[in-house]
């Protein structure tokens, strides 16, 4: 007989063992799958899951994370001076806004619904530009004037609120804000997460040195020729280095142009004068100037 303090050994009984619950501040597996282009390294490019719209240029979506300007957060583009270099920047990607128009659902038979015209879906919204907008050469560029909607605000006040409320009503959006402040921008980054449209900020480059909620900002300049010159200067991703140089010629000037237009002429290099030879420098012997004479003494 055992000892009354020792047990008996019980027979093995295979079982299964439920799955453990996970830690306290862990997310299940399944949890984590949907935080996988939201999650990125800070010297790697960031993904995201959100959509982007492909800017046009190849070297530049290669700098951008998601590959294109992304469609929930504002972007800043900074020029040094407006009116112009935004336009070739931004074009090739809005050509792209319109192009990716949906087409309407065919209604079902015995119902009859109300389609949308394509121009009110994709509509671009221009916010206190600097120039009249000159519908001829938007046109060239791509953009049809039936889908701009010029918005002549004025006050700054006004520009600001009227960004935001196109923001909140997933309307496409370039807008003008040279005096916005930074809480500002954080306004419309915060109303743009809820929006799929583009949304840009045309400004100073100046502001450069400013504070900015915008997840996306570059600076824009003109290059050689007919090339722009951009550097980013915040991403979600590793500092960039150096300046990216993007061909943006007009599609309505590029079938004008010959190929030795397409790129900048070297400017011609001055012959160099020739070196006299080492030496004593001889003297002439005539005098040509009356006042290097030698004075005669009476």
């Amino acid at each position: 007989m055992l000892p009354a303090s020792v047990a008996p050994p019980l027979p093995f009984l295979p079982t299964v063992l439920p799955a453990a619950p996970p830690r306290p501040g862990r997310l299940a597996p399944e949890e984590t799958a949907g935080l996988q282009g939201r999650l990125w390294r800070g010297n790697s490019l960031g993904r995201t899951a959100d959509p982007v719209l492909a800017s046009g240029f190849a070297a530049l979506d290669a700098e951008l994370p998601g590959g294109g300007w992304p469609l929930r957060a504002v972007t800043e583009v900074l020029a040094p001076q407006a009116g112009a270099l935004e336009w070739r920047l931004l074009a090739p990607a809005l050509r792209g806004w319109w192009a990716g128009q949906a087409p309407p659902t065919p209604p079902r038979p015995g119902r009859r619904v109300r389609a949308t015209p394509p121009a009110a879906l994709r509509a671009l919204l221009l916010i206190n530009p600097p120039y009249t907008p000159h519908l001829p050469g938007l046109q060239g560029l791509g953009l049809p004037a039936s889908a701009l909607v010029w918005v002549a605000a004025s006050t700054a006040a006004e520009s600001l609120w009227a960004a935001e409320q196109a923001i909140k009503s997933h309307v496409a959006v370039l807008a003008w804000l040279p005096e916005a402040r930074p809480e500002q921008i954080r306004r419309l980054q915060v109303s743009a997460l809820g929006s799929n449209a583009p949304a840009f900020l045309v400004r100073p480059e100046r502001m450069g040195t400013q504070s900015s909620a915008a997840p996306l900002r570059l600076v824009v300049r003109p290059g050689d020729g007919w090339d722009l010159g951009v550097h980013l200067l915040k991403r979600r991703g590793p500092a960039h280095e150096g300046w990216l140089a993007l061909p943006a010629i007009p599609g309505a000037v590029e079938p004008l142009l010959t190929a030795a237009k397409r790129k900048p002429q070297p400017t011609p290099v001055p012959p160099v004068p020739p070196v006299p030879p080492a030496g004593p420098t001889p003297t002439s012997p005539e005098r040509p100037d009356a006042l290097a004479r030698p004075v005669l003494l009476a």
